[in-house]
């Protein structure tokens, strides 16, 4: 190809949409000879009308190409994308604060984000999530495991894999002796910053739930999925909302009475559409349904007495025999 064209010259119009992409945005813009010089430096001649008609065929394209005059001289720059930086803001604070994302895939996902606006927008990307306590992940793995687990219900296949726990060595230790598990996936869960696999288990002939970052060597089987009839029946909000962090326990309408103040902590967990009925000037009494569990009581404990249970007088009892326990064990 000979140099008055450029050695870059069928890539014009990619390197074109690149110039635009990284360099301009709302604040950022640039002359036509700038235009001109940053082709040049990719291989590739121009000249005003051919770039002139270049702009006008990404137009037509759907690229929001923007020309406006400043003085003698007209300025041209990329407006409306994909996303709003606003929205990628929101998008990399998720990022950031998401447990079960590691800090290594947070830094390339942000990357990412960062190459959907000008590189002067990307700069504004570099945030800092404050979050109390925040422990990240160790389980990378679990973004291909989301992937398969996708694939299978997209295919109506059974799966299978090894569920692990955590040794003293900050080891994966398969469970059962690395024994498989078999399940018809349905749906994936989103509970307390943790993803959840819910599914058929023909052994047991139930509705049970693993959790995604503990599953490891995922098989997609050629078995169909089972228990459709079972999942289709089955009200999994009713289900989320009645275990705490995905904790079974025997399910029970429980009484719960607090100070009026902590009205809105209660309908944070067990939402809008329960009744509460007041109890004198300053206090208030709902009745939910819950999975018994330590988990259960350990949230009421939370709450540090301005909450408590007051029937049915076996989970009561059970709270008092938790709280005996947990007494003696901190006896001095």
């Amino acid at each position: 190809m000979s140099e008055r064209k450029g050695y870059n010259q069928k890539l014009k119009m990619l390197y074109l949409l690149k110039i635009f992409s990284e360099e301009t945005d709302d604040a950022h813009a640039l002359t036509m000879p700038e235009i001109i010089a940053r082709l040049a430096a990719y291989g590739v001649n121009a000249d005003r009308k051919t770039v002139y008609q270049d702009l006008e065929e990404l137009r037509n394209f759907g690229c929001d190409i923007i020309a406006e005059r400043d003085g003698r001289n007209y300025l041209y720059h990329l407006g409306e994308r994909d996303f709003e930086l606003a929205e990628l803001k929101l998008l990399v604070d998720a990022v950031q604060s998401s447990r079960f994302i590691t800090d290594r895939k947070s830094n390339q996902l942000i990357k990412k984000l960062e190459s959907l606006v000008s590189r002067h927008e990307a700069s504004k990307l570099h945030r800092q999530v404050i979050i109390s306590g925040r422990v990240k992940t160790m389980n990378e793995s679990i973004y291909y495991n989301v992937d398969k687990i996708h694939e299978a219900i997209g295919a109506d296949r059974q799966i299978k894999f090894k569920y692990f726990d955590w040794n003293l060595r900050k080891e994966m230790v398969p469970r059962y002796n690395g024994r498989w598990y078999q399940l018809s996936p349905m749906a994936l869960m989103w509970d307390d910053e943790k993803y959840y696999l819910v599914g058929f288990d023909s052994r047991h002939d139930d509705i049970i739930h693993y959790r995604v970052d503990k599953m490891m060597e995922i098989h997609i089987l050629d078995e169909p999925r089972v228990g459709k009839k079972a999942f289709r029946e089955f009200n999994i909000a009713h289900y989320t909302n009645t275990l705490f962090g995905m904790y079974a326990g025997d399910e029970a309408k429980v009484t719960l009475e607090g100070a009026n103040h902590m009205v809105g902590v209660v309908i944070d967990r067990f939402g809008k559409d329960i009744i509460i009925v007041p109890v004198g000037e300053d206090r208030f009494q709902t009745t939910v349904t819950v999975a018994v569990s330590s988990h259960f009581f350990g949230w009421i404990m939370s709450l540090d007495g301005a909450v408590k249970i007051v029937g049915p007088d076996t989970v009561v009892a059970k709270m008092r025999e938790l709280i005996e326990k947990m007494s003696d064990e901190y006896a001095l």
